[in-house]
């Protein structure tokens, strides 16, 4: 992709951007698989998302990032999308005038408990979103992908399978509702606005893997992304739910590796596919490492069975 022509071809497609005289283009670093542009026009400025090549492939729909990125804008969660670029799929949004939150920020209590507001937030008042994310259905998807382009599989595949299937069978049998989720709640995609002489709200970026899953897979996937320890997640869970029940925390526990080995396939994938000078095996190898940790946990067993027993006492009542 030549940087240069696609972010101008991509200005003169956007009206109040075409028409302006006074243009500055700055490169936004962070991402990997898609380029973020600042653009400063008449004194505003706003972001351009290019979405990679290829992303497609990785199950990404542009129009549903769209569609949950619109709706977080509206309820404060996101920045504003200020235009949809089609058919291309690049977004436009409000540029934020904000900082990161580094993870050891991100974690303590009073962040925790803004963080839990906002997932929950979208997740009670997002719309339903016309695609879907299902950990279980994306992890085969990538494998299907990784194997037609030959990358390369862990020797424990056919164990780490069994590992899945042991938490895919017990989590169906309470089956979730299913919500609109963010899915990739990385700490690259939290921002605390800047407000002058005031605390500014915590902004959540990039959609592109939105879609209609289980909470708990948003609660998982902040959670490991963020190493929150035990004290932590119980805390974040409760900040959610308003207490913390042995299931809650058993479908969360249950969903956390499962979440490590979505992130392990999405590096595996861009093994393959990606023209990218990134280390994608290692970003797998790391995540393959994670998962095993957590699968081999004392208290497996006693979550999955948690998860199974709390449908069975439901029933019984």
């Amino acid at each position: 992709m030549n940087l240069t022509l696609a972010i101008d071809k991509a200005i003169a497609k956007v009206p109040f951007l075409a028409e302006s005289k006074n243009i500055k283009k700055i490169p936004l670093s962070g991402g990997i698989t898609n380029l973020n542009f600042k653009i400063e026009a008449d004194g505003k400025a706003y972001v351009i998302r290019l979405a990679g090549e290829g992303t497609d492939m990785l199950g990404i729909k542009r129009d549903v990032e769209h569609e949950a990125n619109k709706a977080a804008g509206e309820l404060g969660i996101a920045p504003e999308i200020m235009y949809f670029i089609e058919p291309e799929g690049y977004i436009v949004t409000r540029f934020i005038n904000g900082k990161p939150i580094p993870p050891d920020v991100i974690k303590q209590p009073d962040y925790l408990a803004r963080v839990a507001k906002k997932i929950r937030l979208f997740h009670r008042r997002g719309p339903k979103l016309e695609g879907e994310f299902n950990v279980f259905r994306r992890v085969e998807m990538l494998t299907d992908v990784s194997k037609r382009n030959n990358c390369k599989f862990p020797n424990d595949w056919d164990w780490i399978m069994q590992k899945l299937r042991e938490a895919k069978t017990a989590l169906e049998k309470d089956p979730y509702i299913p919500t609109p989720c963010h899915d990739d709640l990385l700490n690259l995609n939290w921002l605390e606005e800047d407000v002058p002489g005031d605390i500014g709200e915590i902004r959540l970026l990039d959609w592109e893997y939105a879609g209609m899953g289980d909470i708990f897979f948003d609660l998982a996937n902040f959670s490991h992304h963020h190493r929150l320890n035990e004290e932590q997640v119980r805390f974040f869970l409760n900040e959610y739910f308003g207490d913390v029940t042995p299931k809650h925390y058993a479908r969360l526990r249950l969903m956390w590796p499962m979440s490590e080995l979505h992130e392990a396939m999405w590096g595996t994938t861009q093994t393959g596919i990606s023209k990218l000078e990134e280390d994608f095996q290692g970003y797998a190898d790391l995540w393959f490492g994670r998962f095993r940790q957590h699968v081999t946990d004392f208290r497996w067993e006693q979550w999955l069975e948690d998860v199974a027993s709390a449908r069975k006492r439901k029933e019984e009542k």
